[in-house]
């Protein structure tokens, strides 16, 4: 189960019906096209036939992996409670899911239990100094027009964090990496389209609720484009796409060597290498 204690950051039922406008829309499937067929290429690396697997909370049934029979984790818009039963799972796979869970500790820790021994967890997650551009042009503007600033780009994980919320949770040999996509668009109001398209709007439970003044929204797009448009005009804007990897234990498993147990110091490494 989630952990009762971890702070609830983001309204999961807006989240559920922003991704229901985003279809509704068209949506804008770019990040998520790339996380699937960067996923496939990460899995047919790994010398493993997996059975089963289940989906965790991707953004559309089926577009993940469709050549093994993948059981669906739909984005519930109520608690973060996994159906998944303990060591039922070969495989766990998450795409541009992640970002949205309050307690990622906890999800962390119930895919844990969901994994057979030796069951891989492989996800992408946005996050880093993903729409940085954006932030820091909402917050001058705010500041400017209205003299104070509202929260309205969710807190990214860290990648220095992942892997020890890898490690809190059970899992073992975790390995984290950072894939940075930089688009472009012309103006910040094409690129806040494009966020509506994929269901990424502000779902922050502190969000502001009252709309956005236009002389802020006019003010945002033009420090926005004053700080990070291009010679041609165009603005850029950024997303991290967190990868994170890690296995259910096993003993077949490479072991740490216990402290000490080196056959050479790393004081007489660096010596030779000196040399």
């Amino acid at each position: 189960m989630a952990s009762t204690t971890a702070p609830v950051l983001f309204d999961r039922a807006l989240l559920a019906r922003r991704l229901a406008r985003a279809q509704k829309l068209g949506p804008a499937a770019f990040l998520l096209d790339r996380v699937a067929e960067d996923m496939a290429e990460r899995l047919a690396a790994v010398n493993r036939e997996f059975t089963e697997v289940a989906d965790i909370w991707t953004p559309g049934e089926g577009l993940l992996l469709p050549t093994l029979s993948v059981r669906h984790v739909d984005i519930g818009s109520g608690d973060e409670t996994l159906p998944l039963a303990p060591a039922s799972l070969d495989l766990a796979v998450s795409a541009l899911g992640f970002q949205f869970v309050n307690d990622l500790p906890g999800v962390l820790a119930q895919v844990r239990r969901a994994l057979k021994p030796d069951g891989l967890l492989l996800a992408a997650l946005i996050g880093g100094d993903t729409l940085t551009e954006l932030r820091q042009s909402f917050a001058a503007a705010e500041a400017e027009i209205e003299g104070g600033v509202s929260p309205r780009v969710a807190p990214f994980a860290d990648l220095r964090d992942i892997g020890g919320l890898l490690q809190r949770a059970g899992l073992a040999l975790p390995v984290t990496d950072v894939d940075r996509v930089v688009t472009r668009y012309d103006n910040a109001f094409a690129l806040m389209n494009d966020l509506r398209r994929m269901g990424a709007t502000n779902i922050l439970l502190e969000r502001r609720h009252a709309p956005t003044r236009r002389a802020t929204m006019l003010r945002m797009a033009e420090i926005y484009a004053q700080r990070f448009a291009d010679s041609d005009g165009r603005i850029r804007a950024t997303f991290d796409i967190v990868w994170l990897s890690a296995w259910a234990p096993h003993e077949s498993q490479p072991k740490p060597l216990r402290p000490g147990s080196a056959a050479a110091s790393l004081e007489e490494a660096v010596k030779r290498g000196k040399r």
